[in-house]
């Protein structure tokens, strides 16, 4: 299934939708900008550093899906809405320690928890209004230009949180970041949306974390639903978000003249990568979602990792550097559309769930596989070896979802 090219964005309730996700992803890498500046800074401590990833990842492994059990029995505007307003109200209380001067540590740890617990709440409830917004037919276009507009926010929340910090300094520039938040928010109150509309209305039920781990018994019969969970997680866990945080040490050593600039360059074709293959995917049609579709793109992402991280030559890593964003990107936004298209109408909050937990909640592995491993073996090696286990992984996942592989 491919859908309409651009049918996204065509629907006039889907269109500002996915301009205030990019506007609210961008906020969100801003306050990174500016808080992991603030704090490197204030405590100089590595170990802080270690934890800001950690509490970003791991409210996702433990609460996604509990969260999509939300988004399945509330109204997602509202669930959505809380967690703009939890980001909002994070934002604001750093503002507050910065301009007082008494930021310690602890409160440093409270607030990235907390941050890190609004962006898995948002996650399942935003993925069921895509849905809601564009039905069956048009959710991969819905699905990919999301991931697109996130990617957008992704690229330019550094340049952002850049010019603010530098202009209006932190506690100005922290403060001022909560007015991205905002359109998101005001937008839902305006649409008639629920997340719900399609399946006729909002079910009432009582929900607890225990009921909500239920699901995991329903998808584990489902050969092509592990599959793609599974595919989800390798890619988190193998990489992640260890690209990034390791894109120094590529830079210093591919830098030809300045280690700087190269820093720059490559964390903007890392980023660019997602954005120009959401864009071609979507204008070309021709990346249908599949189940191998996504194993392909997986693969392709773990090859191009593989060689970008034992790659010599600087504008070679460039360019692997994007085919591993579009891959990515393709893989991710492929996974998300099938898992909604596969999942019970019933219990699609809480698949989601289990997918977020598996595609985001692991990424805090990375900093095992590549960060602690490479302590060991040098970046390089361990960047490498973790792409290689990812397309090994790739592979037996692709065999396991051989057993059941419906036509989408």
């Amino acid at each position: 299934m491919t859908g309409r090219r651009f049918a996204a964005l065509r629907n006039p309730d889907c269109r500002p939708y996915l301009v205030g996700t990019g506007l609210a992803m961008m906020a969100d890498n801003i306050e990174h900008v500016i808080t992991y500046w603030q704090l490197w800074e204030k405590f100089h401590s590595p170990a802080l550093a270690g934890f800001q990833v950690i509490s970003h990842w791991v409210p996702f492994l433990l609460l996604s899906v509990w969260f999509g059990s939300l988004a399945d029995r509330f109204d997602c505007r509202r669930v959505i809405q809380v967690a703009q307003l939890l980001f909002m109200a994070v934002s604001a209380a750093w503002g507050v320690l910065f301009l007082t001067g008494t930021l310690r540590v602890w409160e440093a740890c409270v607030l990235l928890v907390l941050h890190g617990v609004a962006g898995s709440l948002w996650g399942p409830a935003e993925q069921l209004m895509l849905h809601d917004f564009v039905g069956d037919d048009d959710l991969p276009s819905a699905v990919r230009l999301n991931a697109t507009f996130r990617s957008l926010g992704v690229l330019f929340g550094p340049v952002v949180g850049s010019a603010l910090l530098l202009g209006l300094g932190p506690t100005w520039g922290i403060f001022a970041n909560v007015a991205f938040y905002l359109p998101l928010t005001v937008f839902l109150f305006r649409t008639r949306f629920t997340g719900h509309v399609r399946s006729g209305g909002v079910p009432r039920e009582r929900v607890g974390i225990v009921g909500s781990l239920a699901v995991l018994r329903k998808v584990r019969t489902d050969h092509t639903l592990v599959s793609l969970i599974v595919l989800g997680g390798l890619g988190s866990f193998f990489v992640g978000a260890s690209l990034q945080s390791a894109m120094p040490i590529f830079a210093q050593d591919l830098g030809a003249s300045s280690a700087g600039a190269a820093y720059g360059i490559l964390l903007f074709a890392n980023g660019a990568g997602g954005v120009l293959g959401g864009i071609a995917l979507e204008a070309t049609g021709r990346l249908p979602a599949t189940v191998g579709t996504a194993i392909a793109s997986t693969f392709v992402y773990g090859v191009s990792t593989a060689l970008f991280a034992w790659s010599p030559n600087y504008p070679l890593a460039l360019l692997l550097l994007v085919i591993g964003g579009v891959a990515s990107l393709a893989s991710m936004s492929i996974g998300q559309t099938l898992v909604q298209l596969l999942a019970p109408p019933a219990d699609r909050g809480r698949v989601i769930g289990v997918y977020s937990m598996s595609s985001m909640g692991l990424r805090f592995g990375s900093g095992i596989t590549v960060g602690l491993f490479g302590g060991l073996v040098g970046v390089h090696w361990s960047l490498g070896l973790s792409a290689t286990a990812l397309c090994a992984g790739t592979l037996a996942a692709a065999r396991f979802g051989r057993q059941r592989v419906p036509a989408v």
